[in-house]
């Protein structure tokens, strides 16, 4: 039984119900048709008189996710839109089938393309795609595909839009990633999640802990197995660890389901039943605090005003914890470590019972990511630093600079991987220049070996999240010891060249606002010819008018490609078909004449 006072402090907090027909149900939520259940954890559900859930919370009333439906009549309803709280308190929003872009097919030269189906062009699209043909129907409708009498085909295709909620509301929300369009009145399937490094952090098991949550409430008795579908399917390890989290994979041939589902082709052999223990969150605000228990272990705590932008973890194997932040228990409180700092929290009553564990030592015994900066990262605020990830217009509006710059960097990466001659340049280098590039660094840091990496940032949010995410992976490989050779530094100190330094490979990115102003980036490049080394390269990334001043330094001119029509940009626009880089945005590779 749940105390009317209980009921009324969720339902009636501020923030936790905005979607106007939720709000239509207040103040008599069960008098018209509302009910509430509260679940074993103590967590909240809150119901509609259409029977599904409008309201989420943690045992204390805090909110976790709300959602708002639509009745269609014998239809039954329809999900409008979904809000979810992140760990850090910024919100995120889902809009089913908010992203849909249309293509356009001629068949009337087509013999007999009066007698085409929609089936027809389901097959045509599966041999297109490369993927069965089961998995094209399963997500074109025949209204997705329409033929008219002149045979002109109208293909549609629906994708579930995820934005960023600046205001708690989708009032000036941002469009931030897409999801394969999900049946959310009958949970049938696990989604491809397209632009995911666009996600803020906690979005993933935010959408998850709805997605669970949906499931259990359109399965109360019989299991409903899940497949991962998408076409096609982009199978990760961090996919299977988030999808392993809410569900159990299992694979009809028994053993490890793991290598099955990170080849493409079979991703879908694996099913997924739910796990009887799904994460649970509990916010405490008087310490900015939320954590996350599976069972009976702490499994991750976030500060909403942690400067760094990341959450505590349990360690893993070897005592690893991303970024060397863990979290352990040890005596009733929870312990958070992050290298030499330590913060107790005790532990509060409506957890439940802890189970006691081990601290990571390798957070303590190591250098940290800090000292990527001589041990003095960049201020940076904890909004800007969660906040710190890519965005891309869902429209035509240009797409801004540092959203640009990983379309560079992970075509030059490709790049060195293929082709002989700059792969022969990588092994001879011994010293780089990363100038500007504070939203790709890793893609131009090589970690084949140790190099002298020097690195000049104007954007601390990026910079900060990339020298953590460096960190990691040289942690993970067992090579922190190459850190020693990595310096972050603010770019105001990179030009004039000190001392004379060369470098054997220079990556240099001219920002926008020099575009209008000559004398900088013709300065930039002069600066460029300076500290190349005789047998060096050099990538720069700027205005078309860059070749005249490439010229007049006497470098070579390599290779040079409009920005706009490099592949990566091209594989976004498969995402985004309206996707527009700025005009004249130009790549240039050079070396010494």
């Amino acid at each position: 039984m749940i105390s009317p006072a209980s009921i009324e402090s969720a339902l009636t907090r501020s923030g936790n119900l905005v979607f106007p027909s939720n709000r239509t149900l207040l103040p008599n939520f069960e008098q018209q048709g509302g009910r509430a259940v509260r679940l074993a954890s103590g967590h909240l559900v809150f119901y509609g008189p259409h029977g599904r859930r409008i309201l989420a919370t943690d045992p204390a009333g805090h909110p976790l996710h709300e959602c708002e439906w639509a009745s269609e009549g014998r239809a039954g309803v329809r999900l409008l839109q979904a809000r979810l709280c992140l760990d850090w308190g910024r919100w995120v929003g889902i809009k089913p089938s908010g992203l849909a872009t249309t293509t356009t097919l001629d068949l009337s030269k087509k013999p007999g393309w009066e007698r085409i189906q929609p089936d027809d062009l389901r097959r045509m699209a599966a041999q297109a795609l490369r993927v069965p043909l089961e998995e094209v129907r399963f997500f074109y409708n025949d209204q997705d595909l329409q033929i008219d009498g002149r045979g002109q085909a109208t293909i549609r295709h629906r994708k579930d839009a995820l934005y960023v909620l600046e205001k708690g509301t989708f009032e000036g929300a941002r469009f931030m990633a897409c999801l394969a369009a999900m049946h959310w009145e009958r949970i049938d399937f696990l989604p491809v999640v397209e632009l995911f490094q666009s996600l803020l952090p906690g979005t993933g098991s935010a959408a998850f802990e709805l997605i669970r949550g949906l499931y259990d409430d359109q399965n109360p008795a019989l299991p409903r197995p899940l497949r991962y579908r998408g076409i096609p399917t982009y199978p990760s390890e961090a996919a299977y660890r988030l999808f392993s989290g809410f569900f159990t994979p299992q694979h009809a041939q028994g053993g490890n389901p793991l290598p099955v589902f990170m080849d493409q082709a079979r991703s879908h052999e694996v099913t997924w039943l739910p796990v009887p223990d799904p994460p649970r969150r509990y916010f405490d605000p008087s310490r900015f605090l939320c954590l996350t228990i599976k069972g009976d272990r702490a499994q991750k705590a976030t500060l909403a005003h942690d400067s760094t932008g990341l959450s505590y973890t349990a360690a893993g194997p070897g005592g690893m914890a991303p970024a060397g932040r863990s979290l352990w228990m040890e005596a009733g409180t929870l312990i958070l470590q992050d290298g030499d700092r330590q913060e107790k929290v005790p532990v509060q009553p409506h957890w439940g019972k802890l189970q006691e564990s081990p601290g990571g030592t390798l957070a303590r015994t190591t250098t940290g990511w800090r000292a990527l900066f001589g041990g003095s990262p960049p201020a940076v605020s904890a909004a800007d630093a969660f906040g710190a990830v890519l965005l891309y217009p869902e429209d035509g509006a240009e797409i801004g600079e540092a959203a640009t710059q990983p379309f560079v960097a992970d075509y030059l990466q490709d790049a060195f991987e293929q082709e002989p001659g700059l792969q022969a340049r990588l092994q001879k280098a011994e010293r780089v220049l990363v100038q500007n590039f504070d939203a790709a660094l890793l893609p131009c840091l090589h970690l084949d070996r140790p190099r002298r990496y020097t690195v000049r940032y104007c954007w601390p949010p990026y910079a900060q999240k990339q020298a953590q995410t460096l960190w990691n992976q040289l942690a993970r490989a067992g090579h922190l010891d190459w850190a020693r050779q990595i310096q972050f530094s603010p770019s105001e100190q990179a030009w004039p060249n000190e001392q004379g330094k060369t470098y054997d490979l220079v990556y240099q990115w001219v920002p926008f606002a020099w575009f209008s102003q000559e004398e900088l980036a013709e300065g930039m490049v002069q600066a460029v010819a300076q500290a190349l080394s005789p047998w060096g390269v050099g990538f720069l990334v700027g205005p078309q008018t860059l070749a005249g001043a490439i010229q007049s330094n006497r470098l070579r001119l390599l290779f040079v490609e409009a920005v706009e029509k490099l592949p990566t940009v091209q594989m976004h626009r498969s995402i985004l078909p309206q996707a527009r880089v700025k005009a004249g945005l130009t790549l240039f590779q050079v070396a010494k004449s």
